[in-house]
């Protein structure tokens, strides 16, 4: 934790650079290549719902890659209906964070992707075993993990999902462009909004490629009190209701800590917060405002940040949908024990 502090502090202190380009290629593990045959099996298994206990939900249910990489809900829908605690994160350039989930339980996106399937509100898959075994009775999925891995197995399905979310990289937004040398890529109005987010402090936590903080470790996240500032915001939106990340740690130095997240796309990705409850990106910047540095930021100032985050969205790969597996003659749900 001392860590995370002394790097905040170096970062409010201009110590280190705020803000950079977003790179081409995402870090890939050396556990786990990229592959075409990988990254279509996982971009397979992203898409099935089979991957659910009752097979209506999928990780594009609560990540929607064929918009914008959330659900657009305040909170996700899981299997019969249960309502999640958390808003869905944005699942573009997630591979350039160095932990997962708004709390940061999990290091890397394999890990986060074995969450889900077993989650009793999310998908509701008793076991990892019956994930293997749903996925073994499926003879597309079974041959496909055969050529990439040698065999069906629970790490090696989290394999594919993040290979496949590793290519989900949005690059050349008007920002990345403008760092890049391209001047007219942004507006007056949004090079005027990026000072304004530099001198307000907005880039003490918000930096990095993926403007989410510095580039830690693999497993080290870069987090921050939230609310740090008691305001009117508070109480209204009810930010202190979940205590963030003590509720993975247990440590009190951990209450209402959160992983700051991206904000790159953050203009397409409403509601805003853990909780979801910000329907606008002008009212979630005055929320910043007051409940992080203690400043009322004047209307000028919103609508000037505001041009400069909607300057942050990238350009979104080109992707269909894909042809899934056939299930056999023996409807698969209803079949878990």
């Amino acid at each position: 934790m001392k860590k995370i502090f002394l790097l905040l502090s170096m970062l409010t202190s201009g110590a280190v650079s705020a803000l950079e380009a977003l790179p081409m290629v995402p870090p890939i593990p050396a556990d786990n290549p990229m592959s075409a045959a990988k990254i279509e099996l996982g971009k397979q298994l992203y898409f099935d719902p089979r991957l659910s206990i009752d097979g209506t939900v999928s990780c594009n249910s609560c990540h929607n890659v064929m918009a914008t990489g959330t659900d657009s809900r305040p909170t996700s829908v899981g299997i019969n209906g249960q309502r999640g605690g958390r808003n869905a994160p944005i699942v573009w350039n997630a591979a350039f964070l160095t932990a997962q989930f708004w709390d940061g339980r999990a290091a890397t996106l394999e890990d986060q992707a074995k969450g889900p399937p077993l989650n009793p509100i999310e998908m509701g898959m008793p076991s990892e075993q019956a994930v293997v075994d749903r996925l073994n009775s499926i003879s597309g999925y079974k041959s496909q993990f055969e050529n990439v891995f040698g065999q069906v197995s629970y790490d090696n399905m989290a394999k594919a999902i993040a290979a496949f979310e590793r290519t989900l990289i949005t690059p050349n937004s008007p920002f990345d462009l403008h760092i890049k040398g391209d001047k007219s890529a942004m507006s007056a109005k949004a090079i005027e909004g990026m000072k304004v987010f530099q001198n307000v402090g907005c880039s003490g936590c918000h930096s990095g490629v993926n403007f989410a903080g510095p580039q830690l470790a693999m497993g080290e996240g870069f987090y921050q009190k939230f609310p740090m500032n008691d305001s009117k915001y508070t109480a209204k939106y009810d930010f202190k209701a979940d205590k963030g990340r003590y509720e993975v740690t247990k440590d009190k130095g951990d209450m209402h800590m959160w992983r700051v997240p991206t904000l790159r796309n953050v203009a397409v990705s409403a509601p805003y917060f853990h909780n979801g409850s910000v329907n606008t990106l002008s009212e979630a910047v005055r929320v910043m405002g007051e409940t992080q540095l203690g400043a009322t930021l004047d209307d000028g100032q919103v609508e000037k940040i505001v041009a400069f985050l909607e300057a942050l969205t990238g350009e979104f790969p080109v992707l269909t949908m894909p042809r899934l597996p056939d299930t056999s003659t023996t409807s698969l749900v209803g079949t878990v024990k």
